[in-house]
């Protein structure tokens, strides 16, 4: 199977530069779309692919450094790209702190800048995968009672029916009953497989 097609989005107030990088990513049969500003970014309607931006550090009006921080207030996480003819050590550390995937130095090799996108993509790939696994993951949590949830907790922590029964005050019979209802209603196939279905919860949780 054909893997998601994928977009590049190109921010950058020289023409001439934009036109050499849309012209380039369309001679590698990549699907790109190009803005002026960081504000006619911000404001468009993308597309709802795995995505890498290639951001030009120096624009008028916002920064693309300005541009990739309220990236990250917003939640958009589109792995960026950046380009500068003006850049110094200081401007890159903190592009890449801030999550940028690379940051190169005009002139650069053309294959070095669609190495750095390709990484960028499949970033965003794996990402927009793990984050469709987790909404589904959570649809199923939904589904729990009340005690489900609450028999689930308690043997994903380790303990035995019978201990999971006495904290409840339900008879053992009645928690091995929840249990299978929870194993069927999240599909998990083993015990192991359940705890790990835990774990990928605790963590989707802590990231919201």
């Amino acid at each position: 199977m054909n893997p998601e097609p994928s977009i590049v989005f190109v921010v950058d107030d020289d023409r001439s530069m934009r036109e050499a990088l849309v012209g380039l990513f369309r001679s590698v049969r990549q699907p790109v779309e190009w803005f002026e500003s960081a504000e006619m970014f911000l404001s468009s309607t993308l597309p709802d692919l795995p995505a890498c931006l290639v951001l030009d550090v120096r624009l008028p009006g916002r920064s693309g450094l300005e541009l990739q921080k309220e990236m990250v207030r917003l939640g958009n996480r589109i792995p960026i790209v950046f380009i500068t003819g003006h850049g110094d050590i200081p401007m890159s550390v903190t592009a890449m702190k801030t999550g940028a995937i690379e940051f190169l130095a005009k002139p650069f090799r053309d294959q070095e800048l669609l190495d750095a996108v390709q990484r960028g993509i499949a970033v965003d790939r794996a990402r927009r995968i793990a984050a469709a696994e987790a909404a589904d993951l959570r649809q199923r949590y939904e589904t729990l009672s009340a005690r489900e949830r609450e028999v689930m907790a308690l043997v994903t922590s380790g303990l035995p029916n019978k201990e999971a029964a006495a904290r409840l005050g339900i008879s053992e019979i009645t928690t091995k009953v929840h249990r299978g209802q929870v194993m069927r209603k999240m599909r998990a196939g083993s015990l192991a497989e359940l705890v790990r279905f835990a774990d990928k919860l605790a963590t989707s949780n802590t990231k919201q």
